[in-house]
Parts: structure tokens; sequence; C-alpha cells
């Protein structure tokens, strides 16, 4: 069924590199203005629902990269065919949403009615032949279905695969196999809802997939900041020296300035955990000094003639 290709950017006033911040800034901004019940004007209730699924889309990352993918060729208002396969894991048909604006509060509230367009019930709804219309109410003129039970489900991730995103295939109870992307930036605990994949009934209901974070050999992880522990020999510790720090990809160069102390820990900034929406978190390098379990004739003779010369005195009692 072709149908209108709606250019959501264009409708929200940002370009397509736009920050999650700035396409939450200006749908608000936008939304205060063409709420029906502020703005009088015939068109301000289409409007407003054309706002309203333009940012269902770009606020979610995995919505938005699938719909990134259809290209920057198209122009709005183009006849547009989905291309074939175009099927948008883990969408409930018919799940178009509305919105209730509480004008004091300045909050939105998710509405069941209002459905969205015919072009996002096809990239995201599932349904290209076409989806029960509202009625004058507001409410769907075609029977309720009765909902399935939601489930919950957990998957373990890499670091690496948190860092940079993944795409893993899930096999559930009863032979069921999923296709689901995890974008770059998720955190441990952080929950997927994956629509209409939960259990049976006339409607299904949704699946959510907790993430966790599997332990990894050398970073420790909190949110987005990670820390590593840094091992560092006495002699550069005391006279500073450039030493090599691992990061998730990669590695960095640290100057360790003279006097450096066991514990200390150091900041690399934007070197830790990618961040949806953002910039990436920070990396924490931990000095752990080091001294050698066994040592030439030659450097117990140093370290002995060192015993002798040197008057630091590190216990003060």
């Amino acid at each position: 069924m072709a149908v209108k290709f709606q250019d959501y950017y264009e409708t929200l006033g940002v370009d397509r590199g736009a920050s999650q911040e700035q396409i939450q800034t200006a749908y608000r901004k936008l939304a205060r203005k063409l709420h029906p019940d502020v703005n009088k004007s015939p068109d301000a209730e289409e409007k407003f629902k054309r706002l309203n699924e333009a940012s269902e889309v770009l606020k979610d990352p995995d919505k938005r990269r699938r719909y990134d993918s259809l290209g920057e060729n198209w122009q709005a208002g183009q006849e547009f065919s989905p291309p074939p396969g175009w099927e948008f894991f883990g969408s409930r048909p018919g799940a178009g949403r509305g919105f209730r604006f509480d004008m004091t509060g300045g909050d939105f509230e998710e509405s069941p009615f209002s459905g969205f367009s015919d072009f996002f019930e096809i990239l995201f709804g599932g349904q290209p032949n076409g989806r029960g219309r509202a009625g004058r109410s507001g409410r769907s003129a075609w029977p309720r279905a009765t909902p399935g039970q939601d489930q919950e489900a957990e998957i373990a991730i890499s670091l690496e695969e948190a860092h940079r995103g993944v795409r893993k295939t899930l096999t559930l109870e009863g032979g069921k196999t999923l296709e689901v992307n995890i974008p770059a930036g998720t955190t441990d605990g952080h929950r997927l809802r994956l629509r209409g994949q939960g259990g049976g009934g006339a409607q299904a209901g949704d699946l959510y997939l907790r993430v966790r974070l599997a332990p990894h050999p050398l970073f420790r992880f909190d949110g987005q900041d990670l820390e590593v522990e840094v091992p560092v020999t006495p002699w550069e510790a005391a006279l500073g020296s450039r030493i090599e720090v691992p990061l998730l990809e990669g590695k960095a160069t640290l100057k360790l300035a003279a006097g450096a102390r066991s514990g200390q820990r150091l900041r690399l900034r934007s070197k830790g955990l990618a961040r949806r929406g953002g910039g990436p978190g920070d990396l924490y390098a931990v000095i752990r000094i080091v001294v050698p379990g066994s040592l030439s004739a030659r450097e117990r003779e140093l370290f002995e003639e060192l015993s002798r010369v040197s008057s630091f005195q590190p216990r003060g009692y």
C-alpha cells in the first residue's frame, strides 16, 4: 500500500544529526504551540498528531535508526511504499498513540487514543493492509482484542557490545526466535520493550528484555563511566613517566606526574562507554604501584644503595 512519506525531522524542525536533547526540546516547544487546547486553528489537532508521531520515532534510538535507514533522498509528500521485508520487530499492530498535555505542569502523558498515520503503521505497526479507524469518540471502531500477558527475560552482553551496539538472536520458551537490536550506550539493567512479543491471547502482550553487562577482565563500570587498574613500577611512580592505558577500543597514553601514589585516580574524559543521545562517559585510571617478585643481583644492589641514601620515611608514627 502506497502512502505519503513523512519527514519527521522536518516536522520537528531539527536536522538529521540532532541530539536526543535537541529533539525533546523541539517537541516540547512545538507541543505547547500546537496543542488543540491552546491553538484554536482548524488544523491544530492534525499538526499536533503529526508532531507526536515524529517524536515517537525520533526519541526511540531503535525506531530512529530504522527510519534513517530509508535514506535522505525521500521528500515529504512523495508516494512511498516500504521496501520488501520491512517488518519492524517488537511492534504491536495498531499501536499508534496520542498524548494528553497538562498546561499547568508542562508534562505529557500518553493516551490510548488518536492513532498515528498509515505511514507510521506500515513502518512500525505491521499492518500494510489497513487498520481500525477511530470513531468520533476517539475510540477504535473495531472490537477490542483480549490482551495477552507481558513477559520478562534477561540477556547478557559484553561491555564492548554495549559500547558499539549489537544485534542479538534470542530463542524464547516454546522455540520462539527474535532478532533484537541493542543500541549503543545501553547500560546494565536497562529494559527494552518489545511490543507484541509477550504472552499469547487475542492480542499478545509485550516482552520486557532486561540487559545485563557481563563482567570484564579489565574494566569495572558505573553507568557510562569505566574504571581500569593501571600497574606502574616504583621508579615510574617516583620519577614520572608516560604509560599506556587500555581503552574499550585501542589504547591511550597517559602522562604520569612524578610522585604518583598507589590508588590515585586519573580521569580520561570521554573515554568511557558510549551514551544514548549524548557524549560518552569518562574512564578513570587507578594507579597501583607494584614491585618485582624477584631481583637480579644488580637490581638488589641498586635497591640496597637506595635504602642507604634515601631520606624518605613513609611511616609517620
